[in-house]
């Protein structure tokens, strides 16, 4: 990778996504593949006045607590943790996973406890970005790990990522914006509306977002972005959903999930691959159970599925619905360890109404 790409990269983040401003600590976390892009992130965070705390993380540490922690250690809240959930002004997260498999033999009790753990200091997050105290940005770094996944050649793979990152124009910034004003506008269209549907193959539910705030996702929180979302209203989801592409999370790959919502809560729930990860994660939680998410994907330059959730979610003209926690800047309040971003591609034999007009019909909006 080139340093003109690097370049270009970490001076949209700081720039755009997260906006530093001069004296703010930012916290840039990432694995240790990620090196060349956390080097620059800080060199140019320092050039902007920041305060950039860089925090490489090993490949295999998670796994290792997880294989030889008891529940002390599993529970154990460390200072680092602590630090970008309360006090950085800023996070700035690029993840870079060398096999996104080595969680894959991980006991799945010890993972929820694990993950337990840490279901307050997440909420304080959560609520600290909400209240505007704390920004943040997500991006992926192409290791070799994640093109495999994608079925692609690495090389290929950085290329996409920068198209999907719009890294590719002459102004990054600027072109996320325009994108920002698109989804403004079919923000504006949703705003104070209340049922939305959802029907396409092996597919018929309906969900309340009444009351609810729509987020525009413009290559700030998550980079690259594209989508619009919301907080369901918790006990509205009712009927059934075929998740069109499979859950890649702890290590496993969850596919052909298969849902079926009452009031609002998972009432049946199957999956052709890892069905019984699926439901013990369901049964993490009282809030495992119900939405915390539902959204429109915008970004039509991610055209294909990679495995990798940052970018699937954001595919143009798919829907995707978490359960688990919610972010409470939309109005939610469902809270949970878990937050399972899902996939449901109405692209071909689709429809998505609300209040009964067409809004996106075969991935095309209507509006």
């Amino acid at each position: 990778m080139s340093d003109p790409w690097l370049a270009r990269w970490a001076a949209t983040l700081v720039g755009y996504s997260v906006a530093l401003r001069p004296g703010e600590v930012v916290a840039i976390s990432g694995e240790t593949a990620a090196e060349p892009l956390l080097r620059e992130i800080a060199r140019v965070a320092l050039a902007g006045g920041g305060h950039p705390v860089v925090l490489p993380t090993l490949p295999d540490a998670d796994a290792a607590l997880l294989a030889l922690g008891d529940d002390a250690q599993l529970d154990f809240i460390s200072p680092i943790e602590a630090f970008i959930a309360r006090d950085a002004d800023v996070l700035i997260r690029v993840t870079a996973k060398t096999n996104t498999h080595a969680l894959s033999g991980a006991n799945p009790a010890r993972q929820q406890r694990h993950a337990r753990a840490r279901t307050e200091l997440r909420g304080e997050g959560m609520r600290r970005a909400a209240e505007g105290v704390r920004r943040w940005s997500l991006t992926l770094f192409p290791t070799a790990g994640f093109a495999m996944d994608a079925n692609m050649a690495t090389a290929d793979f950085a290329e996409f990522i920068y198209t999907a990152c719009k890294l590719d124009t002459p102004d990054p910034a600027a072109a996320w914006r325009a994108l920002s004003a698109e989804q403004a506008r079919l923000i504006a269209w949703l705003e104070g509306r209340r049922e939305i549907r959802l029907t396409g193959p092996d597919t018929d539910m309906r969900l309340s977002v009444a009351g609810r705030i729509w987020i525009n996702s413009d290559g700030k929180r998550n980079f690259p972005s594209g989508e619009i979302f919301t907080g369901p209203v918790e006990d509205s989801a009712t009927g059934h959903v075929r998740f069109s592409y499979p859950v890649v999370t702890g290590g496993r790959e969850i596919a052909d999930i298969r849902l079926r919502f009452a009031d609002g809560r998972v009432v049946d729930a199957s999956a052709a691959r890892n069905e019984e990860f699926l439901i013990r994660s369901l049964d993490a939680d009282p809030g495992a159970r119900r939405l915390g998410e539902f959204a429109f994907g915008t970004n039509f330059d991610i055209t294909r599925f990679t495995k990798n959730i940052l970018l699937d979610e954001k595919m143009g003209g798919t829907v995707h619905m978490a359960l688990g926690a919610g972010y409470p800047d939309t109005g939610s309040v469902n809270r949970s360890a878990i937050h399972w971003d899902m996939i449901c591609d109405l692209r071909r034999g689709g429809l998505v109404t609300v209040d009964g007009a067409p809004f996106l019909r075969d991935g095309h909006f209507l509006v």
